[in-house]
């Protein structure tokens, strides 16, 4: 067998593996969008096959204010949140990266150590402490866990990211007069459009998706997040299943969205490093 053949069948080995993959991880995609436009009896007749007639009775149930309530607090939550991980994150990250001072590296561990710490098991002393401040079911009482759960593997990112920026770029920057805060924003950060992508869009999926934490510390209905809508809306809709299914897909699409803008930079940002040359 020649060699150029072998080479085509693998390439279309890999193609069919690749075909297989994006139908199985889409397929639930395109079963909430097909679903979305069924009525009950539609979709109990025909739940595998397009729908018969288009029916948007299910958004008009969806898209009412207590739902968009949920779904508005949900991205206050998560867009603040994600701005204070990548600011708090990308500073101590610098500092990891670039400084040296006296146990930098017992400092680096004991953060990036986070990473190994359940989440279930902080529940109680965050419920307690929040409480205790008065800031219980508040959307506010929601940054500090979110925050702080998230900033180990955004340090631990960034920091290996900011050590492969050659130095001579900063050195060039203070050959200019530039202070160590314009390096860090002028220089530092704009070179660090892949990594922080990823924090974004990986720390934003963690968030808007977090159930446990807004269950805990949220009871009032105006201030739950759009997790614990869903389940209400369950609640009030555990009959009609494409109104849930309608629910779960626009509370999706800002994470959908979200990734599709910033793809590129996201698999740059994972693949940073992983070859050295």
């Amino acid at each position: 067998m020649s060699t150029s053949l072998v080479r085509k069948l693998r390439s279309t080995a890999l193609y069919v593996v690749c075909i297989a993959i994006a139908i199985i991880t889409g397929f639930p995609f395109v079963f909430l969008i097909i679903n979305s436009f069924k009525s009950m009896n539609d979709y109990l007749t025909n739940i595998w096959l397009l729908p018969k007639k288009i029916f948007l009775g299910n958004y008009i149930t969806v898209l009412k204010p207590d739902f968009l309530r949920y779904f508005l607090n949900s991205v206050i939550v998560s867009t603040i949140s994600v701005l204070l991980i990548v600011l708090v994150s990308s500073m101590i990250s610098y500092t990891f990266a670039r400084m040296k001072y006296r146990g930098k590296n017992i400092l680096y561990f004991a953060v990036i150590a986070g990473m190994m710490i359940p989440v279930h098991t902080t529940l109680i002393p965050t419920f307690t402490l929040l409480s205790n401040i008065g800031l219980s079911d508040s959307l506010v009482g929601l940054l500090g866990p979110y925050v702080s759960y998230n900033i180990p593997i955004a340090v631990f990112i960034l920091t290996q990211f900011f050590k492969e920026i050659p130095t001579e770029i900063e050195e060039a920057g203070i050959i200019d007069g530039c202070g160590i805060i314009k390096i860090f924003t002028n220089i530092i950060m704009p070179l660090s459009g892949p990594a922080l992508s990823t924090i974004v869009v990986y720390t934003f999926l963690n968030i808007w998706n977090e159930f446990i934490n807004a269950n805990v510390l949220i009871t009032s209905t105006t201030k739950k997040t759009l997790p614990l809508g869903i389940r209400e809306f369950y609640g009030m809709q555990s009959v009609n299943i494409p109104s849930i299914l309608t629910a779960i897909l626009v509370g999706s699409l800002p994470v959908i969205i979200l990734y599709f803008c910033a793809q590129e930079k996201v698999v740059n940002g994972l693949t940073q490093g992983a070859v050295k040359g």
